[in-house]
């Protein structure tokens, strides 16, 4: 019986130790903006149009001199939460358009389900894009316990339906909460409803126990459908009624909304006690397309090319973290980081011991000691795979400070560099820059936790070494042509071509063979044709799991206003 009892008693220590640790764990939460421009937060130096509470999260926390993600939505998404390249999960050609029957591939375990797994709440508000023509392929099935937003590649800002920029396929409903259909507060700028969401999650999970981990991604700043691209509500646009160029007049006002739901997911936080034992971190998918197709008119000056190029423009991006837990909350991370690092850095943050199994083969590396540890951390010397897509032959490799060009996409129209800082339109509140980031809701809340104060000399000096200073254009390259080789470092803008020097034969020759070894590891590309049965017109005019999904024997007309909301009313 004392046996049993001693038995017993040791399980119940267990689980309060188990317990213990699980409220021990801090919150996750990861607030990523679509196709913003790596000079569209003012922290760069930009006065065009301020970002208070982004830059705020940055000066409090740790700015992110140089993160990378791929160049494009898809990619980007499936590399953060499988911690591996796109060559390893079948998404290193292109996005997966709506009516593509295909998703990231589903024998790789991806950050929700690890979490999940750990006893997090794991939720997903906004945009997934990973996939489902298949109900396997969608958020509640690959790991989060709860969605709200849409599943494809982007929506109409306030009736939250997608046409595809393809031939014979019509205007689809595109919002769902799980797996049904959302239809309430249509008309509702969405960037609004999803911090609202958010908010509401944030707010029911405070006094739990159970850690949060909340994806909040965010339509912002991609383009709606190509009739009317670019959307913010009137009253956000007349702010910036000094910009001339009425695309970047609306592309501000989209920027503003979304700086404003940073402040507000920070402030709730806050609010609601959670902010101290929480992890924020706020990037961007890619870089801006700035021209061409789903162009916002984003800027990522001074670096060259734009989304779906291979070059800095595409691939650097703007990005912020801040926690408690950090040791140099106010200082710029140098530290090259990439989208696939944060599996198993903020699982190392967690203290969430990942599986050695073929599902975690992770490309990604444990950064935590870096970012949490003091300003002066040694780099950590790392590899970074930007591109390596057969079908349309572009090879970008990053190691250590050399990086590799070879081929490029759109026949090297978006090669150069594509937009330049604007001198005349100028953010009236820039002249307060420095009162204008500690009066914003983002600075109100982080400020109580600061390790020195914040003040104006700090922020303009963070603000100064932010920028990016372009070296001399020596030796152009045209990478249809031949191999590019730059020193990153000291040469961020891509404009001097070592590959002809005899003193860095050895690098590129180290640089060809890593690649050759990652081609052999390469799978064959996800993608698939359209499927003609995807067409919203068979199925109630939404984008539903077609490839089980029964059409219906008819067509139907659809338009922005009409079925299948009103059906369910």
């Amino acid at each position: 019986m004392r046996g049993l009892s001693a038995f017993l008693l040791l399980l119940c220590l267990q689980r309060v130790m188990t317990d213990a640790a699980t409220a021990r764990r801090p919150n996750i939460i990861i607030i990523m903006a679509d196709d913003m421009g790596f000079d569209d937060v003012s922290f760069r130096g930009g006065r065009e149009f301020l970002t208070p509470n982004i830059d705020a999260l940055a000066y409090h926390g740790r700015l992110l001199d140089r993160l990378y993600a791929p160049a494009m939505c898809t990619p980007s998404r499936g590399a953060l939460l499988s911690g591996r390249y796109p060559i390893h999960t079948g998404t290193q050609h292109f996005v997966i358009s709506n009516e593509e029957p295909w998703s990231l591939t589903l024998n790789a375990t991806l950050m929700p389900e690890i979490y999940q797994r750990a006893g997090y709440s794991t939720n997903l508000v906004g945009k997934w894009h990973l996939g489902f023509s298949r109900p396997e392929y969608t958020p509640t099935r690959r790991g989060f316990d709860y969605h709200y937003g849409y599943w494809g590649a982007y929506i109409d800002y306030y009736q939250r339906r997608s046409k595809m920029p393809v031939a014979n396929y019509s205007l689809g409903y595109d919002f769902r909460r799980n797996m049904e259909l959302e239809c309430q507060d249509r008309g509702v700028y969405v960037t609004d409803l999803l911090t609202n969401e958010a908010e509401r999650l944030i707010k029911e999970h405070a006094g739990k126990d159970q850690p949060l981990f909340l994806m909040l991604s965010h339509l912002a700043a991609h383009t709606a459908n190509e009739d009317d691209p670019l959307q913010a509500p009137e009253e956000e646009i007349r702010k910036f009624a000094y910009i001339k160029d009425p695309k970047r007049r609306k592309y501000a006002a989209m920027v503003s909304k979304l700086d404003q739901s940073v402040g507000r997911v920070i402030s709730t936080l806050a609010t609601t006690e959670q902010l101290e034992d929480s992890i924020v971190i706020f990037y961007s998918d890619n870089g801006a397309p700035s021209v061409g197709m789903f162009s916002n008119t984003g800027s990522n000056w001074p670096l060259r090319g734009q989304k779906n190029t291979p070059w800095e423009g595409g691939v650097r991006v703007a990005g912020a973290i801040w926690s408690s837990r950090l040791e140099a909350r106010g200082n710029i991370f140098t530290q090259p980081i990439y989208v696939g690092d944060w599996l198993p850095t903020l699982a190392h943050a967690a203290d969430i011991e990942l599986e050695d199994s073929k599902s975690h083969q992770l490309d990604g590396i444990d950064l935590w000691p870096q970012l949490a540890g003091p300003s002066d951390a040694p780099h950590v010397p790392r590899e970074i795979l930007h591109s390596l897509d057969d079908v349309w032959r572009v090879a970008s490799l990053q190691m250590g400070q050399w990086k590799y060009v070879n081929g490029t996409t759109s026949a090297g129209q978006y090669d150069s560099v594509l937009t330049y800082r604007e001198l005349d339109d100028l953010d009236p509140r820039d002249g307060r820059y420095p009162v204008t980031i500690r009066n914003s809701a983002a600075s109100r809340a982080l400020s109580r936790f600061d390790l020195r104060r914040l003040t104006q000399q700090r922020i303009t000096a963070i603000r100064r070494s932010a920028g990016v200073r372009c070296a001399d254009l020596q030796t152009s390259c045209n990478p249809l042509l031949e191999e590019c080789l730059y020193d990153i470092t000291m040469d961020p803008c891509e404009q001097n071509n070592l590959a002809y020097s005899t003193r860095h034969s050895d690098v590129l020759a180290a640089l060809r063979r890593r690649l050759q070894e990652l081609r052999a590891s390469a799978v064959t590309p996800g993608n698939r044709a359209s499927m003609p049965a995807a067409d919203p017109t068979w199925h109630t005019c939404a984008w539903e799991s077609y490839e089980l999904h029964k059409p219906r024997t008819v067509p139907l007309e659809c338009e922005y206003h009409g079925v299948p909301c009103e059906s369910n009313q």
